[in-house]
């Protein structure tokens, strides 16, 4: 049995022994220290190797038997660190695969609290409640609406008058106003210049300025005299 299986076999603690385990996070840092011990035994290798090149530089062809051993033992130095570097790898697979596995464990453990949770939350909860309290929010939501309705509403004040009415009343108002209006217009009177001596026609000018009907009762017989007058001249 190597150094390593009785590592993982028989190096846990007491407390892991008597769990029948060690925890993920006992085993992640066996790892990490295995790790680091692997680590700086790559480093002693190298060093090693490059110890053993420079003996053999230096006996070369002069001490054959002393060069020869140490590119020997350089050999078995790389072989070992070739091996470590192995172990590396499948030390780093391992321990990723433990992290990835710890972390769902732990995922999985807290959504099982979240949902334990939650049937604790709705354990008191009746459905049939829940549905009664829907339907109180739903009708009081609608009186709600009807009362913002009612008071947006334009106010029915007059609503009691005949529109016809109104508008017959209006109409006779404007004509009162136009009646009004209609007597207040004065026309120019009727020239006070002398007419002609020579009886003749008359300018047209003159004739239809005269001719014009003045649409106040009130110039209307003095109007008439003057027609008259001029009738007679002109005959």
């Amino acid at each position: 049995m190597s150094k390593i299986s009785k590592f993982f076999k028989g190096g846990g603690s007491a407390a892991s022994k008597g769990r029948g385990g060690p925890s993920p996070q006992e085993a992640l840092a066996r790892l990490r220290e295995t790790e680091e011990m692997l680590s700086k035994k790559q480093e002693y290798l190298e060093t090693r190797i490059e110890r053993e090149l420079a003996v053999a530089r230096q006996h070369g062809t002069k001490n054959k038997r002393a060069a020869l051993q140490a590119l020997k033992r350089k050999k078995r130095y790389e072989k070992q660190l070739n091996q470590i570097d192995g172990t590396l790898s499948t030390i780093e697979f391992q321990r990723e695969a433990l992290e990835n596995s710890h972390t769902n464990t732990e995922v999985l453990k807290n959504m099982g609290y979240a949902a334990q949770a939650m049937k604790k939350v709705h354990q008191n909860m009746d459905l049939n409640k829940i549905d009664d309290l829907m339907q109180d929010i739903t009708e009081q939501q609608d009186v709600a609406q009807e009362i913002s309705d009612a008071i947006s509403n334009r106010a029915g004040f007059g609503d009691e008058f005949d529109e016809d009415e109104l508008m017959a009343e209006l109409e006779e108002l404007e004509q009162e106003e136009l009646n009004k209006r209609m007597r207040d217009v004065r026309l120019p009177s009727v020239p006070s210049t002398s007419l002609p001596s020579r009886p003749g026609k008359l300018p047209a000018c003159h004739f239809t300025f005269l001719m014009i009907k003045p649409s106040s009762t009130r110039k209307r017989a003095e109007d008439e005299d003057e027609m008259k007058k001029l009738a007679a001249w002109a005959s």
